[in-house]
């Protein structure tokens, strides 16, 4: 079996795997609202952000090797466009746009990924389109550009939340770049709460990578370290970091010959430092070898959360389940001596004092008797009400946090148990709930480590070398 057979088999077999375990147990607890795999079956994507001078479209068009998305100092695009390759022309063709097609399409086509996105609304379905193109460097990968992050816009401003369709196309990428410029070095409104909270509870710090771009247009060498200090205060008191990410320095290599050649005087520091566009361009068409790992980490991930998210339901359930034993004994305790004074306290009553003890015994019967079907019915209903609400309010205590990773785990899934404890008020099946936990963590315990023992074969491998035929471990 070749090497690309057989990472198409073994990522077949995790789509599959996430397809058949994960997804079900997914929609039932609303932990997502389309199937999981959605997000996994299409090709390896790239997500660019930046401010809208950053130099998003020149870098795009000079990885395509045309020009396909307009440039301008002022924004000139604000849409989310996905770019990915058309073979369907001939190879001699010139690079260029070969189909364009509406948000309307691409949310609604079952081929692309984006149905999570229709929530969004029809204001950001006018802002999304896809464009076909033809460039040999969009054959393994796409690319998603998306509008310029500014600094006074609001979510009426666009008709849509920005922040939220940036989170849900991290979720879904194997690598972000996030582009600065010098004359806004991090610091416009959006860039810092996507570099804040979006891009942190989305996706993973190795997925991001940094450019400060157009570094040709600082006036001089100490411009540049100013602008570069500027950048890593920026950055560390946005992500709360002690340790600044890497920052690549960039700028297009069609700047001016005289800044490129060291001619000026005033920027002639920059022939004297490497220009990381190609470190970029490299890390970018590393993307589909990551797809594979990305797709471990995705089924790793999420079948931990949905392991979590049971594990909360079955100790919601099981406390449910001690409130009712103890709260039925009450009642029956209660409907007995309720029953007994009834019959006492009859004894003093003329009408019933020369009757017997069967009549007397019977009648307190009959008060216990209505004194347990009043408990039932409504002071339990009372009761169990008062134990929710303080089940909801005290949520944290449903699961054990011990350490970062559990935390990190139960704030990803805590909202998802709140909505479904909220829709259900606690009545589902305690059964079905710890079959669907043996499953997944089954799969979490068992499936990840195979998972991981089949990259690591293919790891061992040289790309010239055949893999032995044979099925994938996940398929034994």
């Amino acid at each position: 079996m070749s090497r690309e057979n057989y990472i198409n088999s073994l990522r077949m077999e995790l789509v599959g795997m996430v397809a058949d375990h994960l997804t079900p147990v997914a929609l039932k607890y609303g932990y997502s609202e389309v199937p999981l795999e959605t997000n996994i079956k299409w090709r390896p994507q790239v997500l660019v952000i930046g401010n809208y001078s950053s130099g998003k479209s020149t870098l795009i068009n000079e990885l395509l090797g045309a020009n396909i998305q307009a440039t301008g100092q002022a924004p000139t695009d604000d849409s989310f466009t996905i770019l990915t390759y058309d073979d369907s022309v001939p190879d001699d063709t010139p690079i260029q746009v070969t189909e364009e097609r509406d948000g309307k399409f691409l949310l609604n086509d079952p081929e692309y990924p984006f149905e999570m996105l229709k929530k969004h609304g029809q204001r950001f379905a006018s802002h999304f389109r896809l464009k076909k193109i033809n460039s040999p460097f969009l054959k393994n990968l796409a690319i998603i550009d998306t509008p310029g992050m500014l600094d006074s816009i609001t979510e009426r401003d666009r008709g849509y939340d920005y922040q939220e369709v940036v989170g849900d196309l991290a979720q879904i990428v194997d690598l972000v770049l996030v582009l600065f410029d010098p004359h806004k070095a991090g610091t416009v409104r959006e860039a810092h709460k996507s570099l804040r909270e979006t891009l942190p509870s989305k996706t993973f710090e190795d997925r991001v990578l940094y450019i400060l771009n157009r570094i040709d247009e600082c006036s001089s060498l100490n411009d540049l370290l100013r602008v570069y200090g500027t950048l890593c205060w920026n950055l560390s008191q946005i992500t709360g970091r002690k340790d600044i990410p890497m920052i690549h320095l960039t700028y297009s290599p069609h700047a001016s010959p005289g800044i490129i050649n060291g001619d000026n005087c005033q920027t002639g520091f920059l022939h004297s430092l490497q220009n990381q566009r190609e470190d970029i361009k490299k890390a970018i068409k590393l993307t589909p070898e990551r797809h594979l790992d990305h797709l471990a980490s995705f089924v790793e991930t999420h079948s931990e959360r949905l392991c979590h998210l049971l594990e909360a339901l079955i100790s919601y359930r099981k406390r449910l389940r001690i409130f009712n034993l103890k709260n039925s004994a009450l009642g029956v305790l209660v409907s007995v001596l309720a029953g007994a004074l009834a019959g006492f306290g009859m004894m003093n009553v003329p009408i019933f004092a020369g009757q017997g003890p069967p009549v007397l015994v019977a009648a307190g019967g009959v008060v216990a008797v209505g004194a347990v079907v009043i408990w039932f019915m409504f002071i339990q209903k009372f009761f169990r009400s008062g134990f929710h609400k303080k089940q909801l309010d005290e949520i944290d205590q449903l699961t054990p946090l011990e350490n970062q990773t559990r935390r990190d785990s139960w704030e990803s899934v805590r909202q998802y148990v709140v909505a479904f404890l909220k829709r259900t008020q606690g009545r589902y099946s305690l059964g079905d709930v710890k079959d669907e936990h043996a499953t997944i963590s089954q799969l979490f315990r068992e499936g990840a480590k195979e998972i991981r023992e089949a990259l690591s074969e293919l790891s061992s491998f040289r790309k010239s070398t055949p893999i032995e035929q044979k099925s994938t471990p996940i398929e034994q």
